[in-house]
C-alpha cells in the first residue's frame, strides 16, 4: 500500500489548505486539530476551522470556547515554532457577515431582520456546508496564515460539502422561489397576478401550506437579496476555485469499517471527477497487532496455561485482536486496490478520548509515523 507522508504535506510551503473530509463519527475534528498542531510546531502559521458543535476541540486546545473568529492558542508550556489559531464555525454569524459585506447598511438591516432570512440562515438545506466554505474563503483572503486546516461538517454524506454552493445558490435563484416571492416583478399585483386564474388553486394550496405571512416575508427577502445575489455566487465560485487549486489538499478520513470506507471511496471518486487534489486516506482507529504471535498460536498457548487465568485472558484477547486486525487489513487492501492513487496512513485507536494538547500531539505523531 502506498504510504502518505504527512510531514512532507505539512512542511511544503506550497501547501496552503488541507481539508479533512469523510462521513460522520470517524474522527475528522481530532485529525484536523492534530494536523494543525503539528504544523504549528513545525513552523507554520496555522489556523484550524472546526465545524464540530461540541466543545471537545476548545478543551483539547486549552481554551474555554471557540468563536466565529480565530483565536490564538496560548497555553503554558506550548511554544511552537510557528503559531496555532483556532475557530469554530458559527453558521448564523457567518451568513450575517456575508450579508453585511454584499449589501449596503440599509439593505443589510432589512435582510437580517426578515423572518424568512432568519429561517433559511439556520435551517436551509446546505447552509452549514456553504457557510463553512464561505468562512474558508474569508480566511484565505486575509493571507494571515500560511496553512488553513478545515474540518468539514458532520453531514450524512461527505459529498454535501462540495455540493453546497451550487445547491444553495440554485435554490435561492430557483424558479419556484421566484414564482412564490416575486410580486414586485409582477406589476405590483403580488402573488395573485403572478399565478393568475389558472394557478389559483395552486396559490391557495401554497398559502395554506406555508402561510400568507411567510409568503410576504419571502417576497421582501428576495427583493432585498436580488442586489447581492451576484456577490453571493461570485464568492461561491472563488471558493470552488480555491478548492481546486494546487495549494489545496483533501484528506479523506475513515474508520476501517465497510460503511465508512464505502463513503470514502465515493468521495475519492468525486474528488477525481471534480479535479480536486487528493492527498490520501487517513484510516483512523485501526487495531494493529502488537506481538509476533498468530491467532491460532495464541489460542493454543491459552489452552496450555488454563491454570494461569491472567495469562490465558491476555492470549485470548490477542487472538481476538489478530482477527480484528486481519479484517481491517482486508478492508484497507480492498480500498487500495480500488484506489491505488490514494496514499494511506493508519492511526491506531487510543485507549481514551483526546482531551488536551498532549493527546493531539500524540495523534499528530501517529499520523506522521504510520506503521
Amino acid at each position: 500500500m502506498p504510504e502518505l507522508d504527512v510531514d512532507a504535506l505539512l512542511d511544503d510551503p506550497e501547501s496552503r489548505v488541507i481539508v479533512c473530509c469523510g462521513s460522520g463519527g470517524v474522527g475528522k475534528t481530532t485529525t484536523a486539530a492534530a494536523l494543525a498542531l503539528r504544523a504549528a510546531e513545525r513552523g507554520r502559521q496555522t489556523v484550524v476551522l472546526t465545524i464540530d458543535p461540541a466543545r471537545r476541540l476548545a478543551q483539547a486546545l486549552g481554551l474555554r470556547e471557540l468563536g466565529n473568529h480565530p483565536r490564538q492558542v496560548r497555553v503554558e508550556g506550548f511554544e511552537p515554532k510557528g503559531e496555532l489559531w483556532a475557530m469554530m464555525l458559527d453558521m448564523r454569524r457567518t451568513f450575517d457577515d456575508m450579508v453585511r459585506v454584499h449589501a449596503g447598511p440599509e439593505r443589510a438591516e432589512q435582510l437580517l431582520q426578515n423572518p424568512f432570512y432568519q429561517t433559511i440562515s439556520t435551517s436551509f438545506s446546505g447552509t452549514q456546508e456553504y457557510m463553512a466554505m464561505e468562512k474558508l474563503g474569508q480566511l484565505a483572503a486575509t493571507d494571515e496564515w500560511d496553512l488553513i486546516v478545515v474540518d468539514t461538517p458532520p453531514s450524512r454524506s461527505a459529498l454535501d460539502f462540495l455540493d453546497a454552493p451550487t445547491r444553495l445558490s440554485t435554490a435561492l435563484d430557483g424558479r419556484m422561489i421566484r414564482l412564490l416571492t416575486g410580486p414586485a416583478k409582477a406589476g405590483g399585483w403580488g402573488l395573485r397576478k403572478v399565478v393568475s386564474a389558472g394557478f389559483s388553486m395552486f396559490a391557495k394550496a401554497v398559502s395554506t401550506i406555508i402561510g400568507g405571512q411567510l409568503l410576504a416575508d419571502a417576497s421582501a427577502f428576495m427583493q432585498a437579496f436580488d442586489s447581492m445575489f451576484g456577490g453571493f455566487r461570485e464568492r461561491a465560485r472563488k471558493t470552488a476555485e480555491l478548492l481546486r487549486s494546487s495549494g489545496t489538499s483533501f484528506l479523506v478520513v475513515a474508520a476501517p469499517e465497510p460503511d465508512a470506507l464505502r463513503e470514502a471511496s465515493y468521495f475519492v471518486e468525486r474528488l477525481a471527477g471534480e479535479a480536486m487534489p487528493l492527498a490520501g486516506l487517513v484510516a483512523n482507529r485501526t487495531h494493529p497487532v502488537l506481538a509476533p504471535l498468530s491467532g491460532p498460536e495464541a489460542l493454543t498457548a491459552a489452552e496450555s496455561v488454563r491454570n494461569a487465568p491472567l495469562a490465558e485472558a491476555v492470549l485470548r484477547l490477542h487472538a481476538d485482536r489478530v482477527v480484528l486486525a486481519d479484517r481491517e487489513n482486508r478492508l484497507l487492501a480492498r480500498f487500495t486496490r480500488a484506489h491505488p492513487e490514494a496514499p494511506l496512513v493508519r492511526v491506531p485507536a487510543l485507549a481514551g478520548d483526546v482531551h488536551d494538547l498532549e493527546g493531539l500531539r500524540d495523534i499528530g505523531g501517529k499520523l506522521a509515523t504510520s506503521p
